[in-house]
């Protein structure tokens, strides 16, 4: 079992992703690099300081926990990608949302780096809720290959002894389609065969939108799912609406933290 990536900027949304990466790693057995790429300003000073904060957060919020702390130097984005690509199970990072301090990396472009990250991500809002998942809202997607996704789903669903929805919204005369069902039916079978604790889920469709995000933020709030599982990247059935999509269900006004597959 690889370890979880957490990358911070020591504000209250890396705190909390840290916290959440802290319970998913003793769940596991497992460790947590901790990594914070030095901008330019910080290269510039005295590193004792900021090198004790890294120290404190990772004692605060990942008690118990093996810590490796990291501090490349460069672009946060790009030292990110590179450290994801360091034989890692998963990355938990904190958002800001579209507003706040450093919105350029975890804020609007959020997006932007969990689809471009080695890993599947776990992305956490400064006041999602304390680490928990007793159930994980899993929208069935029409990729060609899900099969990070379902790793990433199934690590989660066993560490916090989570039941998946494998959740479908259902359009009147809409038909689904061949790839979308295939990809149904090997979740189901994948969470069968794991002996994960799984459901089927087909609602109708009440929202009146173009995509699925709002009725699934909704039925995720209604039926108390603690992660939604999402991809990151667009299908070939939805890409001219796919990034507006993702980014309202990684910013969902519920803090609902969202799984996003490679």
């Amino acid at each position: 079992m690889k370890d979880i990536l957490c990358p911070t900027d020591l504000t209250p949304a890396s705190e909390n992703a840290l916290r959440w990466g802290g319970a998913i790693a003793k769940a596991i057995g497992q460790s947590i690099t901790l990594l914070h790429v030095l901008e330019k300003d910080e290269r510039r000073g005295d590193l004792t300081e900021l090198k004790a904060r890294v120290a404190s957060e990772a004692e605060r919020f990942a008690s118990g926990v093996e810590v490796r702390k990291e501090f490349p130097t460069g672009d946060p984005l790009k030292g990110i990608i590179h450290g994801s690509e360091r034989d890692h199970a998963l990355m938990v990072a904190g958002t800001h949302g579209p507003k706040g301090l450093r919105q350029s990396l975890f804020g609007a472009d959020m997006l932007r780096l969990v689809r471009h990250v080695a890993v599947p991500s776990l992305v956490v809002q400064a006041d999602s809720p304390a680490p928990g998942a007793e159930r994980i809202l899993l929208p069935v997607a029409g990729h060609a290959d899900i099969s990070h996704l379902l790793d990433a789903t199934c690590l989660l669903a066993r560490a916090f002894n989570s039941e998946v929805q494998v959740f479908q919204v259902i359009r009147p005369g809409e038909t689904p389609s061949e790839q979308l069902m295939r990809n149904k039916q090997a979740m189901i079978r994948r969470f069968r065969d794991e002996k994960i604790p799984h459901r089927e889920v087909d609602v109708p469709s009440t929202v009146f939108s173009i995509g699925f995000a709002e009725q699934t933020i909704r039925y995720a709030q209604e039926s108390g799912a603690g992660i939604i599982a999402i991809m990151a990247k667009a299908s070939d059935e939805y890409r001219w609406i796919a990034d507006a999509e993702k980014e309202r269900l990684l910013m969902n006004n519920a803090r609902i933290p969202v799984l996003c597959g490679i």
